[in-house]
């Protein structure tokens, strides 16, 4: 018969924290990996993403001065820092014949204003495909795309409204496009949608990030582990010769009993509340774990004549994980 006699208990201690890097593109675009594992979601150590690009303002408008456009005040994620970038006017290159040129207004890795210019065309038609010719031009990596400019016409002018484009995700990088979902269980982010592959190499946007990984350290008295998982119920209605059925899922509190020094200063009872990861191995000699995240509680007994415990739960958003 199987017994959790020689298990043991684990719970996030401690943080190593890690300050803003860059995440590594694991290859789609999509997914983006840091040197952590876990990271943490306590108070004080939940990681902060910044993908590059544009937060606020960066309004590209025409101005009366022939090929120039103006930029409005901007702030941005540049290589993992907020930064402002102030009003200032770049200057196109219009196309050596009356054909198709795209020109880019962008953030270069300086955080200031810079024009690329795409490759002429050989018919007024634009390209969507970049770095072809008549299509947008490839922006340097570490630069962040606000605009684009199309023009099919040699001879220098003001520039028209309908000459400037501005679509997220088209024309312009967004530091909020696409949406992404932070992964504390693998320490990455998940974007809902590939990113653009628009810089330098088919590359998409520099996404970075400061995180904290957990240390972990035993609950030195503990049992009666049960892990944050989700439970199945059925309901069901009878209806006149059948019975029509439906589930429904819950997802359950994890629990455990750890028994205390004091029940004061115990280094447990410090964190009591606080978003932590749990690790409980069924048997300490083994590699396989369970893996959870949650908020802690804590529910303090003092009996006369026996040990001070206390009742823990964790509340999670997501069921415990397997982990061979």
């Amino acid at each position: 018969m199987a017994t959790a006699e020689q298990a043991k208990l684990q719970y996030e201690a401690g943080q190593n924290s890690v300050a803003m890097s860059a995440l590594t593109d694991s290859g789609d675009a999509t997914t983006f990996t840091s040197a952590a594992t876990l990271w943490s979601s306590r108070s004080g150590y939940a990681p902060v993403v910044r993908p590059n690009g544009l937060l606020t303002g960066g309004l590209v408008t025409k101005t009366e001065v022939d090929n120039e456009v103006s930029v409005a005040a901007l702030t941005c994620n540049l290589a993992g820092v907020v930064t402002a970038v102030s009003t200032g006017t770049l200057t196109i290159t219009r196309p050596a014949t009356a054909v198709s040129k795209i020109n880019s207004v962008t953030i270069n890795s300086s955080g200031s204003l810079a024009m690329v210019a795409g490759t002429d065309g050989t018919t007024t038609d634009f390209s969507e495909i970049r770095a072809v010719a008549g299509g947008p031009p490839l922006i340097p990596v570490g630069s962040i795309e606000l605009a684009q400019v199309r023009v099919i016409n040699d001879t220098d002018a003001p520039l028209t409204d309908a000459e400037i484009f501005q679509v997220v995700g088209l024309h312009q990088e967004r530091a909020d496009f696409p949406l992404y979902d932070v992964n504390y269980g693998t320490g990455s982010v998940t974007f809902l949608a590939a990113n653009p592959l628009i810089h330098t190499g088919t590359l998409p946007k520099g996404v970075y990030a400061s995180y904290a990984s957990p240390i972990f350290a035993d609950v030195a008295l503990a049992s009666d582990f049960v892990p944050p998982e989700t439970s199945h119920s059925v309901t069901s209605t009878q209806v006149y010769g059948t019975t029509i059925g439906s589930t429904s899922s819950t997802l359950n509190q994890g629990t455990f009993t750890a028994y205390l020094q004091n029940g004061v200063g115990d280094p447990l009872v410090s964190l009591k509340n606080a978003v932590l990861w749990f690790r409980f191995y069924p048997d300490r000699y083994a590699a396989q774990y369970i893996l959870s995240q949650g908020k802690l509680g804590i529910a303090r007994t003092f009996p006369a004549g026996d040990q001070i415990q206390a009742t823990c739960t964790i509340s999670a958003s997501a069921a415990a994980a397997e982990v061979a």
